[in-house]
């Protein structure tokens, strides 16, 4: 790659402002996500191949922020496949604000170290070629040291032929204080992520040591769904084997507790949703604890209900528990895989990571039914019966980190109330109401009553002047009919630029209120 590139006037014109971005070269995962309260800052690193603009040479790139709004990213890696156990890369992994042996005032991070390539689910796993290595950090994060003793795990379990084992996820589970073998008085489980060939994807669950992260005792595979597992549309295809697992508890306002995890699926079925992309997935999932390992699988969970993290192009997402705000922060590597290699290059960088998210455990109460499908239907949520005629619904919910507001520039906000044009609206012809933009960095938040009689709603961007092209447009817009949410994006100057739709299950609850009468959920549109 030539570096001269990088500086090219169309390359910064459509270079991200607001996303992190690596300084030149590839980007992907995320990695690394965490808090150092001692020097009260965020720390996030990503995988990075420094020497070219496609995947290898994978590093870690790293950056520190105060707030998730700026971040003061490091111009060379903090970690290098330098060594015999890592000379093929430094992939995935996590932070922890510790020191190996616990103490504080110092930072510990959990890598996948490679010795050997090619890694792939189809290909026959390689015991070896991938291992656990830890490195630790004593002056915040601006130098890093590896053990001696890497790598602390050398290979996978050797009961299990595993289709991959990485991605190391360290995180607390009441559940390893009952499991036998584990450490005694320890609640902290390792997950690498992965799956068992010919039978499922899972992730791999391991006791540690909080006093010493270098010991790991193996307890068996996190859960079995079999391959390709696909509960109707509201959950996706659960693929052969997954990647950069997390496992999150989360308990709402009420003091209730469920247990989910984040994953990358692949070998996701080939449909028209992955003609032009690669077949993977972006999902969650909700699992119940066994009090015993589950039957002839040996699984710690089992199934409840899933759903789609993300219905785009992001991938790998990885998350840390924000001490300074209580939430569960997550982040995801965008792909460039929409753009043919030719025009990625000349970009200088390739890929980004996705605005900080928070994810929840959502609780509605009072629910009589969704918009079309009856509840039972729709497998994202968890219903429990109230009364006769309302449910509690609980699901895995997803916003944008409300820091974001940061981005905001107040002297070029603008608002419109439309409640006086739904009174004449028949909801068969487009609105005349529009607001001028003078610049490509803008947030929308738009909410919408649907009528029963509404066919679509949404918001259309027109890109030009209002006498362009009325094809130069993207349109946002659900369906009740179909419960579907659609963006429709404008035909692209070259045609190998994929802008095929994006489309998503979406549905609207209607709620009985204490008079007992009805009110329908709102459409509520967020847009950067």
């Amino acid at each position: 790659m030539e570096r001269k590139v990088l500086h090219s006037d169309d390359a910064q014109r459509w270079r991200p402002s607001y996303h992190i971005t690596a300084p030149h070269g590839w980007l992907n995962d995320p990695c690394g996500l965490g808090y150092d309260p001692a020097a009260r800052l965020y720390h996030l690193s990503f995988q990075w191949n420094p020497k070219g603009n496609d995947w290898g040479n994978i590093s870690w790139g790293h950056c520190v922020s105060n707030n998730l709004l700026t971040w003061e990213i490091f111009p060379e890696p903090c970690l290098e496949p330098t060594t015999e156990y890592d000379h093929c890369g430094v992939f995935t992994g996590c932070l922890r604000p510790t020191a190996v042996n616990g103490a504080s005032n110092s930072l510990t991070v959990v890598y996948t170290s490679v010795e050997r390539l090619p890694i792939h689910y189809t290909l026959p796993y390689m015991p070896g070629s991938e291992s656990v290595s830890l490195a630790t950090s004593q002056d915040q994060g601006l130098t890093w040291q590896r053990l001696d003793c890497n790598p602390v795990l050398p290979r996978p379990p050797g009961t299990v032929t595993v289709t991959g084992w990485r991605d190391p996820f360290i995180g607390s589970w009441q559940l390893m204080l009952e499991q036998p073998g584990a450490f005694q008085s320890s609640d902290l489980c390792g997950l690498i992520s992965g799956g068992v060939a010919g039978k499922t994807p899972t992730a791999f669950v391991y006791s540690i040591n909080p006093h010493d992260l270098r010991q790991w005792k193996y307890l068996g595979p996190l859960v079995h769904v079999g391959l390709n597992f696909q509960p109707p549309r509201w959950s996706g295809d659960l693929g052969v084997n997954w990647e950069v697992v997390n496992w999150v508890p989360m308990t709402d306002h009420e003091n209730v507790t469920r247990y989910f995890i984040i994953m990358g699926a692949e070998g996701c079925l080939v449909s028209e949703k992955y003609r032009r992309r690669t077949p993977r997935a972006q999902l969650w999932m909700s699992v119940k604890p066994c009090s015993q390992q589950h039957g002839i699988t040996g699984a710690l969970t089992t199934y409840t209900f899933s759903g789609i993290f993300d219905h785009g192009c992001c991938y790998a997402a990885n998350s840390f528990w924000d001490p300074v705000t209580a939430q569960q922060i997550v982040y995801c590597w965008i792909t460039e895989e929409d753009l043919p290699d030719d025009l990625r290059h000349q970009q200088g960088w390739s890929g980004m990571l996705s605005i900080p998210r928070v994810a929840k455990l959502t609780t509605l109460h009072h629910v009589r039914r969704a918009r079309r499908s009856e509840l039972s239907a729709i497998t994202s949520i968890e219903t429990q019966r109230e009364t006769q005629q309302t449910s509690t619904i609980r699901t895995l919910g997803i916003r944008p980190d409300p820091r974001l507001e940061g981005l905001r520039n107040e002297r070029t906000r603008m608002h419109i109330d439309n409640r006086l044009l739904g009174k004449h609206c028949d909801c068969t012809s487009p609105s005349d109401t529009h607001l001028s933009l003078m610049t490509s960095r803008w947030e929308v938040q738009a909410e919408f009553s649907v009528s029963n009689q509404c066919s679509a709603v949404g918001i259309e961007i027109k890109h030009g002047d209002a006498h362009s092209d009325m094809q130069h447009r993207t349109i946002l817009y659900w369906e009740p009919s179909s419960e579907t949410f659609t963006i429709q994006r404008p035909p692209p100057h070259d045609s190998r630029i994929n802008h095929d739709p994006e489309s998503a299950p979406h549905t609207l609850f209607t709620f009985e209120t204490l008079a007992g009468e009805q009110r329908d959920e709102t459409l509520q549109i967020h847009a950067f």
